[in-house]
C-alpha cells in the first residue's frame, strides 16, 4: 500500500513537471547524444522511394507553407487611391448639400477620426466673396462652423470695415466662408501636404458650386491648396487666379493677432478687394 502510494505520487509529480515545462514553451526533448537532422531526412524517406529512386510525394496542401500576403500599398499609392476617391465623390455632388454629405462620408483622411464635427461652411452661399481658411480650431470643432474663435471675430470686424458680412442676406454684401480641411488637425498643427491633396478635389468642387466672383485665400495652407505654392507673406496683396477665379491671398487673422503691426498691410488688402469688387460691377 505504501509502495503503490509512493509510485502514484511520483507519477503525478512527473506529470505536473511535464505540464509546467510545456507551459514554458518546451517543444522538444534534449537527448543524451546529438542527432544529425540531415541524416534523419535521408532515413525518413519511404522504402518505396528509396528503391525506385523517386522523390517522395509532395505534402498535402494544408501542410505546405502558406502563400505570402499581398504587399501593402506604398504611401504614394495609398494617397493616389484617396485622392481618386475624393475626386469621384466631389464630382458626383450636384449641389452644396450633396457636397457636404460627400465630405462628411469621406473616410480616407485620418484627421477625421479625432474631430468632433465636420466644419463645412458658414455665411451666404450666393455671396460674391468666398473666403477659404485653413482648418478648424478648437472652437470651430466644437461649434461646427468656421472662424468662430478669436481669429474669426477679428475676421468679421475686418470685412465689416468694407461693408461685407457673413450674416448679410444680400449677395453683394455677403461673405461665404469655408476651409481647406473640414476637420480639426490634432493639436491645431498645420495640415500635411498629403491631407491637403485629399481635400483639394472637394475645395475645387465647393468653389465651382458656390461660384463666387472672388476668392480670398486666408493663410499658407489655403494658398497652397489653391496654387500649389507657399509663402503667404510674399504672396499677400498680389492678385492671382485659382480655378478660373480672381484670387487675393491674405494673411490669416490669427497671424494678425500675434503681429498687430501687420494689420496695416491687411487693411490695404481689404481696400484692394473692395476696389476689385467695384470694378467688376
Amino acid at each position: 500500500m505504501g509502495i503503490g502510494a509512493d509510485i502514484a505520487g511520483n507519477w503525478h509529480s512527473s506529470l505536473a513537471a511535464l505540464a509546467w515545462q510545456i507551459d514554458l514553451g518546451v517543444d522538444a526533448v534534449v537527448c543524451e547524444t546529438p542527432i544529425n537532422r540531415y541524416e534523419l531526412a535521408e532515413t525518413s524517406r519511404s522504402p518505396a522511394s528509396a528503391k525506385t529512386g523517386q522523390a517522395p510525394a509532395a505534402p498535402p496542401l494544408a501542410a505546405q507553407a502558406p502563400m505570402a500576403a499581398p504587399a501593402a500599398p506604398s504611401a504614394d499609392e495609398a494617397l493616389a487611391i484617396a485622392v481618386a476617391a475624393a475626386q469621384t465623390a466631389a464630382a458626383a455632388a450636384k449641389d452644396l448639400p450633396a457636397l457636404r454629405e460627400a465630405v462628411t462620408a469621406y473616410g480616407f483622411c485620418e484627421i477625421k477620426k479625432g474631430a468632433r464635427n465636420t466644419v463645412f461652411c458658414d455665411g451666404n452661399p450666393a455671396a460674391r466673396v468666398l473666403i477659404l481658411g485653413e482648418a478648424p480650431g478648437r472652437e470651430e470643432d466644437i461649434e461646427g462652423r468656421p472662424f468662430v474663435g478669436s481669429a474669426g471675430q477679428l475676421l468679421d470686424r475686418m470685412f465689416a470695415a468694407i461693408g461685407l458680412s457673413r450674416q448679410a442676406p444680400d449677395a453683394g454684401a455677403a461673405l461665404y466662408i469655408t476651409n481647406v480641411m473640414p476637420w480639426r488637425p490634432p493639436g491645431n498643427r498645420d495640415p500635411e501636404p498629403a491631407e491637403v491633396a485629399m481635400m483639394r478635389p472637394f475645395v475645387e468642387r465647393h468653389i465651382a458650386l458656390a461660384d463666387p466672383d472672388v476668392i480670398v485665400a486666408m493663410g499658407n495652407t489655403s494658398l497652397f491648396a489653391l496654387t500649389g505654392q507657399k509663402g503667404i507673406l510674399r504672396a499677400r496683396g498680389n492678385w492671382a487666379e485659382a480655378f478660373g477665379k480672381p484670387l487675393l491671398p491674405m494673411v490669416h487673422p490669427a497671424y494678425l493677432l500675434r503681429n498687430p503691426i501687420a494689420k496695416r498691410e491687411a487693411w490695404a488688402d481689404l481696400l484692394s478687394l473692395q476696389a476689385r469688387l467695384r470694378q467688376m460691377g
